[in-house]
């Protein structure tokens, strides 16, 4: 079951919320199991930094690394083609499920006063959830585009609908990407 908590005003959000994008990533889409509903979340990621950068919000790139088929520098390793291309916009490399495990981000975040997250990104079970509950860990408020995130397991939806549920039971707010709007 989804919460939909009432739109935050720009006072609220602006100043210091920042969305994070997390590892969408060319060769996570290119697995024999597909992204479940891939355009629709490339369409619901784009939609949240084209309103991020609008609103003047940090946008944050995580790219997790690997040794095998997200090898640092390596094509796949590469943001997804049809991400709206980042400009000024932060990238931090990872190479643990939280983003915040052996990274920067926290000290970025901090920097610029940040306080509240948006979440989107890939993959549900993984990065997604282990980035948001350390975020609430840290004391971050989180809230997590509902249909932002995606994975590339055969019950995908499922795995989408427990996560949404059980983060939501941990804090973390749900909202679908059309009711985050960073400028309200």
């Amino acid at each position: 079951m989804e919460s939909h908590p009432r739109p935050h005003s720009a006072a609220e959000m602006r100043n210091d919320v920042a969305l994070l994008v997390i590892d969408v990533q060319k060769s996570l889409f290119a697995k024999s199991t597909p992204i479940y509903n891939a355009e629709g979340l490339l369409e619901n990621v784009n939609h949240l930094i084209d309103c991020a950068r609008q609103a003047n919000v940090p946008v944050v790139y995580l790219q997790h690394c690997n040794d095998s088929f997200l090898a640092e520098g390596s094509d796949g390793w590469q943001l997804h083609p049809q991400l709206h291309p980042p400009v000024n916009d932060l990238m931090i490399h990872k190479r643990h499920g939280s983003a915040f495990k052996q990274t920067p981000l926290k000290a970025q975040l901090d920097a610029r006063g940040v306080s509240s997250l948006v979440v989107t990104g890939l993959v549900t079970q993984g990065c997604v959830r282990a980035t948001c509950l350390d975020a609430k860990k840290l004391g971050y408020r989180v809230v997590l585009a509902s249909d932002g995130h995606s994975n590339y397991h055969k019950q995908a939806a499922k795995l989408i609908q427990e996560l949404n549920q059980k983060l939501s039971e941990a804090g973390v707010e749900l909202r679908a990407s059309s009711e985050i709007n960073f400028h309200e």
